[in-house]
Formats: structure tokens, C-alpha cells, sequence
């Protein structure tokens, strides 16, 4: 485990992370040559070495969960000493122990880090456990770097990514029946949570479905924890996989 102040740094690495990136980056990787490529395609993005920390291990990564918080994490799930999923479930249930208790005492809470799976595994199981975990999106590591950038991009910005091969895949898998008319319950959405919800799956960010529905953006992020704690999850990934399982959204 370490950060990155005395790894070498490539032709494109910013010298310094710019201001405005969400930091620091956690990168859960146990092999060198992906970790330099992921060190490199974050550079592209504008992160420095300071904003980024390495971990080869479930161990090291937890370590450095324990220390401090993070706004990224990009996991591979298959880690020397266990699999990837064990810790996004670790950092979920984490998130949506401190969403519960925001909601309880009607405060602000952080989200908990975007969760990008980078990995080599693409079958179902793996990739559903993933996202079930609470992934907050998922990318082969076969793409290429712009692929690869484009994605961590998205999470930062709040989306979803998923890996084209396998997005189709999951669509078939998480199709449900319609809900039964007429159902009521804790976990039925209200028509504007239902609306807000699909703008999550198109991708937009909290400040984007505000201006698009003319909300403020404190009252969307009121909504989304709502939807979360009506859903039982505590990612935006999860929350649109659970309401399509459900047949709450097509």
C-alpha cells in the first residue's frame, strides 16, 4: 500500500491534483501494470501522485478505508487475498449506515465514494454481486484508455458506467413483472421519486435533475435519499438496478 509521492510519474501525470477533482483516489489493484495504467489515465484526468493511494490487497485497502476517507475507488475483483466485492460491501454498508442516521437526524450526509469495478471478470455472477454489493459502475479492463477514462469520468460526474458487452446482459438479467397495481408500501416511489429516479439512470447528477425539473438541488438530494432508504440501498447504481428488478422503472 502506498501514495504515490515517490512513484515515477508519466509524460501525461499533472504535477499537481487540480482543486476541483473529487480526492483523494483509491486504487485497489494488485498488479503493477495496471496500477500504472490507472495512475496514468487518472493523470489524464488531472490528478497529481499526492492524490492517489495504492492498494495490492483487501487488507491494505481497508487499512487505508479506516485512516481516511475517499471520493473514488477503483476495485479489481480478483485481489490476493480475497475478492473485491467483500469491500464494496464493507464501504456500502458503511454509507448506508451514515445515510440512516442523516436521515434520522435530518441532516446532510456524504454519499459515500463512487465505486468503479475495473476488472478482467465478466461473468454474471461476479458482475451482479458487484452491483448488488454496491458498485457504481463496472469496466473490463480489455478497454482501451479512453474507454477506461471516460468511465472513471462518468462516476465522478456522478453516472453509471457500464461495460457495453455487458450491459445487455444485465438488462435481460434484471428484467422483473410489472408490480402488482395498486401495491402500497414503504417501498413504492412517489411519481416525482419515480421521475427523479429515472433521471439518475439517464445519467444526470443531482445539480443536472435540478435544473432540468426545476427543483433545488438540496431538495433533489432530499428525494435520492429517500429513494435510497425506501429501496434499502445506498448507491445510485443500486437504486435504478433494484427499482428495474422491482418494475418500477423500465
Amino acid at each position: 500500500m502506498s501514495v504515490l509521492s515517490s512513484m515515477p510519474e508519466g509524460p501525461a501525470m499533472a504535477p499537481l491534483p487540480s482543486p476541483d477533482l473529487p480526492m483523494p483516489v483509491l486504487i485497489v489493484e494488485d498488479d503493477a501494470l495496471m496500477q500504472r495504467r490507472i495512475v496514468g489515465i487518472l493523470g489524464q484526468l488531472g490528478y497529481g501522485n499526492e492524490a492517489l493511494v495504492l492498494a495490492g490487497t483487501l487488507t491494505e485497502a481497508r487499512i487505508q478505508l479506516a485512516m481516511k476517507s475517499f471520493a473514488l475507488v477503483l476495485v479489481d475483483l480478483g485481489l490476493p487475498d480475497g475478492n473485491g466485492v467483500e469491500l464494496i460491501a464493507q464501504m456500502s454498508a458503511s454509507t448506508n449506515a451514515s445515510l440512516n442516521a442523516s436521515v434520522n437526524a435530518s441532516v446532510n450526509a456524504d454519499e459515500g465514494p463512487g465505486i468503479l469495478v475495473i476488472s478482467a471478470w465478466s461473468t454474471d455472477d461476479l458482475i451482479l454481486n458487484a452491483l448488488r454489493a454496491g458498485a457504481t459502475g463496472y469496466v473490463l479492463k480489455e478497454r482501451d484508455d479512453l474507454e477506461l477514462l471516460l468511465s472513471i469520468r462518468s462516476v465522478l460526474r456522478g453516472g453509471a458506467p457500464i461495460d457495453p458487452f455487458i450491459a445487455r446482459r444485465i438488462l435481460d438479467l434484471t428484467q422483473a413483472p410489472p408490480a402488482t397495481p395498486g401495491r402500497v408500501g414503504e417501498d413504492v416511489l412517489t411519481a416525482r421519486e419515480l421521475q427523479i429516479l429515472q433521471l439518475v439512470a439517464e445519467g444526470l447528477t443531482n445539480r443536472e435533475i435540478a435544473e432540468q425539473i426545476f427543483l433545488s438541488r438540496h431538495t433533489v438530494e432530499c428525494h435520492i435519499k429517500n429513494i435510497y432508504r425506501k429501496l434499502t440501498v445506498s448507491s445510485r447504481t443500486r437504486a435504478v438496478f433494484e427499482a428495474r428488478s422491482r418494475g418500477l422503472l423500465a
